[in-house]
């Protein structure tokens, strides 16, 4: 069984890899400056509640997650993305 250590690195690990694309993507592409911020403020959300889950407590989350969010359709990609993972 992994070490809760080594689950909060390999976390990390992933969520810089995602980090490292978005920079590519918004260097290379013409991205809104807001929609980047929101973007990583989101994912940093999401890295938390993960890290929470294994016990390691942040007392400076603010429960995270952004707020009012829209009902809005997502991206095909996504839809496509996030049925892959549901399929396992």
């Amino acid at each position: 069984m992994i070490r809760k250590s080594e689950a909060k690195e390999l976390i990390n690990d992933l969520f810089e890899e995602e980090a490292l694309v978005i920079g590519g993507l918004a260097a290379v592409h013409k991205i809104e400056d807001d929609v980047i911020w929101r973007l990583v403020k989101s994912l940093d959300a999401i890295r938390r509640k993960y890290l929470r889950r294994l016990g390691d407590e942040d007392p400076d989350d603010e429960g995270g997650g952004p707020s009012n969010r829209p009902h809005l359709k997502p991206h095909p990609a996504i839809e496509d993305f996030l049925l892959t993972l549901r399929r396992g």
